[in-house]
């Protein structure tokens, strides 16, 4: 037998093992093997010992009996062919829990009734920062009771992490499923967020986005989309890149990948009457009473907002004040007690420039502040 050295896994090791079934492992045998694998003879006692092969030491061989060779198989069938069973050990119920603060808006409706429905009808959702894309796809799973498994999307984000890969465990390679398989196997919705910063390397799940499946070649598996699963991808852009550098990171997403998604939603920051509605349960979950003053600073705080969007759009501002900003601005609020002070730490992270004139306009809209509070 010609044998070509090469590293080796315990799947590479059983079906070698298989060559000198109903016979002994000699001396010569042993060495064989080493060589094949180009280790030592010492390495590879050690590992036959852990797999349950027992040496006699007065004929100096490994009796490959049948009951050896049963148990060697069923070890790494469980590995091997069957390594879900490792990976998720426990299945935890993955549907989102419910957020009190939640308002719907926009596009929500038709986004619940498409997870709804079960079908495999992936969705992409485009929009500003801070405007609640994920938070609605997380409520909507979690108002339909459907599980979600959330993937933040990296350029450095590949076909390992998203479909899985070996892992070393206990000195045994492993296979663990990625977060993708665990959502086909699972019925479950897959949540790619921020999509739009990935590179070439994602188009590993263009069968998927199909709904196809996808065949695993590291292990000879083809893994089936269960009833439920579904995409849904959110993005601050449209897949095209960032012209204006708003977005650095941003990449410019393969045609034939965006064209898998039959819709795309395009998402808004929420009007002034439901941007309220948020604030006030987001300040009622912090204890703070919906009187006077209180309820007073969620509706300045609606309204600049408002404006500064406005002037965003017209050219006006470089920077846009988001919803995300605005609960910022009210647990900092429910910390400190103070509103001027709870405004411009959340602007802190905005130039000297844009900061003092959003605090300015703010001043102008609440007469209960001036700008040498600011400073304080």
């Amino acid at each position: 037998m010609t044998l070509i050295p090469h590293k080796y896994t315990d799947v590479e090791l059983f079906d070698l093992l298989k060559k000198y079934d109903d016979s002994a492992i000699t001396s010569s045998d042993l060495q064989e093997i080493a060589d094949h694998f180009d280790v030592k003879t010492s390495s590879l006692r050690r590992r036959m010992k852990r797999k349950g092969f027992e040496y006699n030491a007065k004929k100096k061989t490994y009796a490959l009996t049948k009951t050896q060779l049963k148990t060697a198989k069923k070890q790494l069938e469980t590995q091997y062919e069957k390594p879900h069973v490792h990976a998720t050990k426990q299945k935890e119920n993955l549907v989102p829990t419910s957020d009190d603060t939640f308002i719907k808006f926009g596009a929500f409706p038709d986004l619940k009734k498409i997870i709804q429905s079960r079908l495999f009808y992936p969705i992409f959702i485009t929009g500003m920062s801070g405007n609640g894309k994920t938070f609605g796809v997380e409520q909507a799973c979690s108002q339909t009771k459907r599980e979600l498994i959330r993937v933040n999307i990296t350029v450095e984000t590949d076909e390992d992490d998203l479909i899985g890969g070996f892992r070393l465990v206990n000195g045994e390679t492993v296979w663990h499923n990625g977060p993708v398989i665990e959502a086909l196997e699972r019925g479950a919705i897959l949540l790619l967020d921020e999509v739009d910063l990935a590179s070439n390397k994602i188009l590993c799940l263009q069968s998927i986005l199909e709904g196809k499946g996808v065949f695993l070649k590291k292990i000879g598996k083809f893994v089936k989309p269960n009833e439920g699963f579904n995409i849904v991808a959110t993005a601050n852009t449209k897949g095209k890149g960032s012209d204006d550098g708003r977005f650095i990171g941003t990449n410019v997403l393969n045609e034939a990948f965006l064209e898998r998604f039959p819709i795309t939603i395009e998402q808004d920051y929420p009007t002034v009457g439901v941007e309220s509605k948020i604030l006030t349960k987001v300040a009622e979950s912090l204890n703070i009473p919906m009187v006077g003053e209180h309820k007073n600073f969620i509706t300045h705080l609606c309204n600049w907002a408002e404006i500064v969007r406005k002037t965003f759009n017209d050219g006006g501002v470089d920077e846009i004040i988001s919803t995300r900003r605005l609960t910022h601005i009210m647990r900092a609020y429910s910390i400190f007690g103070d509103k001027m002070k709870s405004v411009q730490m959340c602007l802190n992270r905005f130039d000297d420039e844009t900061k003092e004139s959003f605090i300015q306009l703010y001043t102008k809209l609440d007469d209960t502040v001036n700008v040498s509070e600011s400073t304080q």
